[in-house]
């Protein structure tokens, strides 16, 4: 039945509309959103076996919630999308501040209306997408924001005293009342702020200068927080944890399959970058695996934690890398290459916290380093293993590269290069090829040239090769030259 055709209160009880509360819709529209095999985090990736299924405990407990979990885990994303587990409209009191329910209004304004009209109360429609409200938690948020203050404006206008509760105007959480309320970085609120959502959470009472009101809101609390503020800038005390039904751990990607499927989903790439920019396939891996070398990496704080948001941003800046060279060079198309890389390092940088030891080697160091462990880690899932000590005498996969290397000048790949002339340059070691088709029979055509430039770069981490960073672009020379070079 199409019930927001319904207009005053009496229409609404002939029609038999039956009132729940927040956390009772929310468990009801899960519960059939389950059986009907629907999906109810849409977009949310990596979470299927782990965090999805403790927020639907949650919501079956209708607890309030608490996502704990470092920066970039999702979390605002989650509450976010509890909202369409909302009824689609509920009724309320027309021109209530507090949304009302017209079968338990507990406004003064709510029910001195429905005591002087009864049955044709006016009833207005919310529709679920205004049955959100979120506040970032910072040391600045006072009582008045969130629960309320007197308004001597209003007591003027309306001659009023102080003494009379119709002064007080309703902060954020009054004002969410049936929604669902999101508190992000709920450790940076003052603790006596904290403090003060003890009742509203437990008994519904709420307390403004002096008046004590007995408003039974029906909120669905939903809180963020990062374990690291429980030690730096704030915590969350602990009468106010025990009132939080469920805790939930989130976490980042656990493998480079769902991160890259992340990444696909929230970079917004243009439609002329998807098609004019080709990305092989092992670029993306390569993307993916430098934020889970940075989670492990000595130089970086790792409970700061490393944010979904880099490979995105880095993932924004590859493709503009790529797209500025072919725009330089007049071309209608390119390929991105392993070089372009190097343009990924301030999405790196601004996304990282350095310890002590990071900060000595430089932030944009630490990001060439995470670049290039990632493409060694990535190495030798494709190609042979390099070993440290290689018998005398004996024959080695890499062994014609590198003479190939040692009769010659080496090669350079000036960032700006054209295609033609990039591809022409890595032909001239035609070892790689070879070694491509031996080892990687199925390589796609378009991702030959890719990944001859991972060869090389590969060799170069692994000490068989040496390469450089030249002004304009990239230079790889045989050992022996390197050694050159760097003492002459």
């Amino acid at each position: 039945m199409n019930y927001t055709t319904i207009k005053t209160f009496g229409e609404l009880k002939n029609a038999g509309y039956t009132p729940k509360s927040i956390k009772e819709e929310l468990r009801q529209n899960l519960i059939e959103k389950i059986r009907s095999g629907g999906t109810v985090f849409e977009g949310v990736h990596g979470y299927e076996d782990t965090v999805i299924p403790e927020l639907e405990r949650a919501i079956l407990s209708k607890h309030n919630i608490n996502l704990l979990g470092l920066r970039g885990q999702a979390k605002t994303r989650l509450a976010r999308l509890m909202v369409n587990l909302l009824d689609e409209y509920i009724p309320t009191v027309e021109g209530s501040e507090i949304n009302d329910d017209p079968y338990r209004p507990i406004s003064r304004y709510a029910v001195e209306l429905m005591k002087e009209k009864g049955d044709n109360t006016p009833i207005s429609w919310l529709h679920r997408s205004e049955r959100f409200a979120e506040k970032l938690a910072t040391p600045d948020v006072t009582v008045a924001d969130l629960i309320g203050d007197v308004d001597p404006i209003k007591a003027a206008n309306l001659r009023l005293s102080y003494a009379d509760d119709r002064v007080i105007h309703f902060g954020m959480i009054p004002r969410a009342n049936r929604s669902i309320f999101v508190i992000n970085e709920l450790p940076d609120l003052q603790a006596r702020i904290q403090v003060a959502l003890f009742n509203i959470l437990q008994e519904g009472d709420i307390q403004i200068r002096g008046f004590k009101l007995r408003l039974p809101l029906d909120l669905q609390f939903v809180f963020t927080a990062n374990p690291e503020d429980y030690t730096n800038r704030g915590s969350i005390v602990t009468p106010l944890k025990d009132r939080i039904g469920s805790q939930i751990l989130t976490h980042y990607p656990t493998s480079v399959a769902v991160a890259k499927a992340i990444t696909e989903q929230e970079a917004g790439l243009e439609a002329g970058q998807k098609e004019q920019i080709y990305v092989p396939e092992l670029a993306r891996d390569i993307l993916e695996q430098i934020s889970f070398e940075a989670r492990n990496s000595e130089y970086i704080d790792a409970k700061s934690g490393v944010s979904a948001r880099m490979g995105i941003t880095a993932f924004q800046n590859l493709l503009s890398t790529a797209e500025l060279r072919m725009l330089r060079n007049g071309d209608t198309a390119t390929a991105v290459r392993l070089s372009d890389f190097i343009g990924i390092v301030p999405a790196i940088t601004g996304k990282v916290e350095l310890v002590y030891e990071g900060e000595q080697e430089g932030a944009a160091a630490v990001a060439i380093q995470l670049i290039e462990s990632a493409v060694k880690t990535l190495f030798i899932t494709l190609f042979p293993k390099i070993e440290k000590l290689e018998k005398e005498n004996e024959q080695y996969p890499y062994d014609e590269i590198v003479r190939w290397f040692l009769n010659s000048d080496g090669i350079q790949l000036p960032d700006e290069l054209n295609d033609e002339d990039y591809q022409h340059t890595l032909d001239q070691v035609d070892a790689i090829r070879s070694l491509i088709q031996k080892y990687q029979p199925d390589t796609r055509r378009e991702d030959v040239y890719f990944l001859s430039e991972f060869v090389l770069w590969g060799l170069t981490l692994y000490n068989k090769l040496s390469k450089y960073r030249l002004d304009n672009g990239l230079q790889f020379q045989d050992n022996f030259q390197g050694y050159l070079r760097n003492n002459i």
